[in-house]
């Protein structure tokens, strides 16, 4: 699934936390998150929960092509 590493890092930014806390809230590991960052990249189940560590839609994270 193709993530947006701008929304990703635009509602980072906006929740005002770290990686390290993103991951404590999500469940995925700062290395993963790293990467998905860095690929644009994860599992639809990964995505979910970024989006939920982060209160979004996982819609809201999805690339515009």
């Amino acid at each position: 699934m193709k993530i947006s590493r701008q929304q990703l890092e635009l509602f980072q930014a906006q929740a005002g936390i770290s990686a390290t806390r993103l991951s404590e809230l999500s469940g995925v590991s700062r290395q993963q998150i790293s990467t998905i960052k860095t690929r644009g990249t994860c599992m639809p189940v990964t995505a979910a929960k970024l989006a939920k560590g982060l209160n979004v839609s996982v819609e809201e994270l999805i690339a515009k092509e």
